[in-house]
């Protein structure tokens, strides 16, 4: 077996259990949210924090130990633009919210039998490779070009001058701190578990990457979960796959279909679920389309830049998470705020 055929199958086993376990536990950041900010259910958002502990500290101690290095990471640029990556985080956060759902969750819910989330996600993928290199790239472009920054530096860690494994330590010690605070998270397998597991995805996607697809001569792309430009490709790799390599990210997208589908078959919560209205309807083709142009524009979704970009302590994953926290508290209590489901 090849080095790319051995990455293709460590995306589509990543993908799989992210699939099977997002399902199972109901794992999804805007859920988190809505669930803290209106009802004052936080069970949701500890499970996504201490998902990004264990991604960070787990990548962090890849890098630490000598077998990873993350310097090729897409979120860790020289320079970033201070216009694109928060404006496109707020608009895939609001995105998500007329979604009902980040792209992730969108494929879980697919597997689920939820035909809304096929309509989110061909929006999504469509805008998406709009942004990137279709009839929107040449507007992309100069934005990002009139305001784009060089960046004192790369990471968090070189910006304070201090060690990454300390800094991963204090962030990861703290987030993880925060998640088992409750009780009632403590109580709830459901909710740790899934974080656990989530989390752990995300260094060992950096793994299969960077460490299996290594090649001096054809060296696989460094990459982990992220859900954006994988969505896009998957669209197009099923129109155009003749002749074509299979890679990572499309194997991550069509395990989480196929996990969510399997673990949603086992559980007997396999239902078709479809639009109550025109409405709603454009609702979710609007939200899946700001997903696509958000998430190119912020260099990742809430998985990519929340859990992935996160674990490589970027300086732009920062900026690119308060844009999407602004977005979401933008539909879901601000002065934008939509009456939306959370299921």
């Amino acid at each position: 077996m090849s080095h790319t055929e051995l990455v293709a199958w460590s995306g589509l086993v990543i993908g799989l259990a992210f699939g099977a376990t997002a399902q199972a536990t109901g794992f999804c950041l805007m859920r988190g949210l809505a669930n803290a900010w209106t009802r004052g259910d936080t069970l949701k958002l500890r499970a996504f924090a201490l998902a990004m502990a264990v991604a960070l500290l787990g990548s962090q101690a890849l890098v630490a130990t000598g077998i990873l290095s993350l310097g090729g990471a897409l979120y860790l640029p020289p320079s970033a633009s201070w216009l694109a990556v928060p404006l496109g985080g707020a608009l895939f956060g609001y995105g998500m919210v007329l979604a009902n759902g980040c792209g992730a969750r969108s494929l879980v819910l697919l597997g689920s039998g939820n035909l809304r989330s096929f309509v989110v996600l061909v929006c999504l993928g469509l805008a998406a490779a709009m942004t990137l290199s279709g009839l929107l790239a040449p507007l992309r472009v100069w934005l990002e070009g009139a305001t784009t920054l060089a960046l004192p530096a790369r990471e968090l860690p070189g910006l304070l001058g201090v060690p990454a494994w300390l800094v991963a330590l204090v962030l990861g010690g703290a987030l993880t701190a925060w998640a088992l605070s409750s009780r009632d998270f403590r109580a709830s397998p459901r909710e740790w578990l899934g974080g656990l597991a989530i989390g752990a995805l995300v260094p060992a996607g950096w793994y299969a990457t960077g460490v299996l697809g290594f090649d001096d001569f054809e060296p696989v792309r460094l990459a982990t979960l992220t859900f954006i430009a994988p969505i896009g490709d998957s669209l197009q790799y099923a129109m155009l796959s003749t002749g074509s390599r299979l890679g990572f990210g499309v194997s991550v997208v069509a395990g989480v279909l196929a996990g969510a589908l399997v673990m949603a078959l086992a559980r007997r919560d396999f239902r078709w679920q479809g639009f109550s209205g025109p409405g709603h309807m454009g609702r979710s083709m609007a939200g899946g389309s700001l997903m696509g142009i958000g998430g190119v524009l912020a260099l990742g979704c809430s998985i990519g830049q929340g859990l992935s970009g996160f674990s490589t302590l970027a300086l732009p994953t920062f900026a690119a998470l308060a844009g999407i926290l602004l977005g979401a508290w933008l539909g879901i209590k601000g002065p934008l705020s939509l009456s939306n489901s959370t299921t």
